[in-house]
């Protein structure tokens, strides 16, 4: 099958989770709004698809799969259906569900990272709620990345399969998000990150392993691999870092 990906052509976004999924899955796919609009693509092609899709399953926001005749939005629900696809997840039912939770707690950090830049509202300019981005990022830095890298770190280190992997004894869909995860943070909170990476050997060592697969090391080093920059998620914004 050749999927269709629908996300924002300029940012890496929650659609990166997908394409690194794809591209270590060596899925056939198109990313449909990176075309040139003369061929359908670009941002209208997003538009159009949010307001034309039908069978009152419309998507509320991208990214949006079409595999088939299937039309799946939301992160962790396209790679809850792309990961068995795409041997990129285990086979049996418990150790799905315990993939998919942990793609869920990892869709949580996403949020909070987003949020130390717009704490107040996505509507607003980042200079426009800078000093509640400033405490935000603060209680960001100081509590919840600590938390949430520990928590991971106890997962590898308890993974019945053994550390080198979140669930089980290989590659998962949840291992590439949170190597990309980890590359957000390190682009956004670098001193931050500077900091912290002793206390999670398996952590980092599992975002190296990743970097390192031949699949994914080429997409990294491609034109497809979209740049972070200061329209995504994970954005620098030297003050929010700053000790």
């Amino acid at each position: 099958m050749k999927y269709q990906l629908y996300y924002w052509p300029h940012i890496q976004g929650r659609g990166e989770f997908i394409r690194l999924a794809l591209e270590e899955g060596a899925a056939g796919y198109v990313d449909v709004a990176r075309l040139p609009e003369g061929e359908g693509g670009g941002r209208p092609a997003v538009q159009r698809l949010l307001e034309q899709a039908g069978d009152g399953r419309t998507p509320f926001a991208p990214p949006i799969l079409r595999a088939g005749k299937l039309l799946i939005s939301q992160t962790a629900n396209i790679l809850q259906y792309l990961g068995p696809r795409l041997g990129l997840a285990p086979k049996a039912e418990a150790a799905r569900l315990w993939a998919h939770q942990l793609q869920l707690t990892l869709a949580d950090l996403v949020v909070e990272a987003h949020d130390t830049h717009h704490p107040v509202a996505k509507s607003l300019y980042y200079e426009e709620q800078k000093p509640e981005a400033l405490r935000r990022a603060a209680d960001f830095k100081a509590l919840r990345v600590p938390k949430f890298l520990g928590y991971f770190e106890r997962v590898l280190a308890s993974n019945p399969g053994g550390d080198r992997f979140l669930v089980g004894k290989s590659l998962s869909y949840v291992d590439l998000s949170a190597f990309q995860v980890i590359a957000g943070l390190l682009y956004a909170f670098p001193r931050t990150l500077a900091g912290l990476q002793g206390k999670h050997p398996r952590l980092m060592a599992l975002r190296r392993r990743v970097m390192e697969r031949p699949r994914v090391a080429a997409y990294l080093a491609s034109p497809r691999r979209i740049p972070f920059n200061d329209r995504g998620i994970f954005r620098h914004y030297p003050e929010l870092d700053e000790a």
